[in-house]
């Protein structure tokens, strides 16, 4: 499988946004790249900029097209969830939408208010393509330790990370580059899968977002890194089955024992209550299954 990472420069102008993913995805195809993977919000541009209100469908024709070639596609976006408006990103095949993954967890520290512009999406699940199985975590999806974990037991063999990445007004850059560079391999060696990073540059409404996109194989080494500071698209062959092997070599994964943390997660939910729903901790509780609300067409 060849990846194309499409470290870019997405500011909050769909329409160029679109003609920079078109021209890229047709640098990336005359490069013999398999699958472009794009930053989160690659069509909107920065959540601080509160675009919510150009929100566009998860069927969209004009991102699907991206697909209509010789290579699948992962695109971020403000979705138009009806009632609500979610970060997402698909994943675009064969001109049509595969999967929609909606963002999670959303920052709302420091300058990062994200839901005052979207909500957060309620399901995580894993999906198939023609490469493999893969899940996509949004940027800080992937700083939940239970996320991976899930993508993981899920059977992912190759997980995507588009973000936003920034170092914003008088953060210590060096030390945010720092911490996702031994965050993505801490999670590709003990989830034993692909991970693929990919982060936006260039500056908008106050954050300098620094790139750094990158792929790490199943044993935490980084295998491809694109330079800071600068777009670029990174092309690298990576043999999906490696994760497979690597967990037959060392089985933690199948180590998981759902049943026990099924328990201690319901006891948790008992105790402490549940933010997903909103309930308050009473006794006894009666619990009932969620519902993913990820998209798979």
């Amino acid at each position: 499988m060849r990846i194309a990472l499409a470290q870019v420069d997405c500011r909050g102008d769909i329409e160029k946004n679109l003609a920079l993913a078109r021209s890229t995805v047709a640098e990336a195809t005359a490069a013999g790249a398999d699958l472009v993977v794009f930053p989160e919000l690659s069509l909107h541009g920065n959540p601080l900029a509160q675009a919510a209100e150009r929100a566009v469908s998860s069927s969209d024709s004009r991102i699907a097209e991206l697909s209509s070639g010789a290579v699948d596609v992962v695109a971020g976006f403000y979705e138009d969830g009806g009632v609500r408006t979610y970060n997402s990103a698909g994943y675009f095949s064969g001109g049509r939408t595969h999967f929609v993954h909606r963002k999670l967890y959303l920052p709302n520290y420091a300058v990062w208010e994200e839901r005052k512009g979207s909500s957060p999406g309620q399901g995580m699940r894993a999906f198939d393509t023609r490469f493999g199985r893969i899940a996509t975590l949004i940027c800080n999806d992937a700083w939940q330790p239970a996320l991976p974990w899930l993508a993981a037991q899920d059977g992912a063999e190759v997980l995507l990370v588009p973000t936003n990445s920034a170092a914003v007004l008088g953060s210590d850059s060096h030390d945010i580059i720092e911490y996702w560079c031994r965050l993505m391999a801490f999670i590709a060696r003990m989830q034993q899968c692909w991970v693929v990073f990919v982060n936006r540059v260039g500056d908008e409404h106050g954050a300098t977002f620094w790139g750094g996109s990158r792929v790490i194989d199943p044993d935490g080494r980084t295998v491809a890194e694109a330079p800071l500071w600068e777009p670029n698209l990174l092309v690298r062959e990576i043999e999906v089955p490696v994760a497979r092997r690597r967990r037959q070599e060392v089985p933690l994964i199948a180590e998981a024992r759902l049943g026990l943390i099924e328990h201690e997660v319901q006891r948790l939910i008992r105790e402490a209550g549940d933010a997903l729903s909103g309930v308050a901790p009473r006794f006894p509780i009666e619990l009932s299954r969620t519902h993913a609300t990820n998209i798979n067409v």
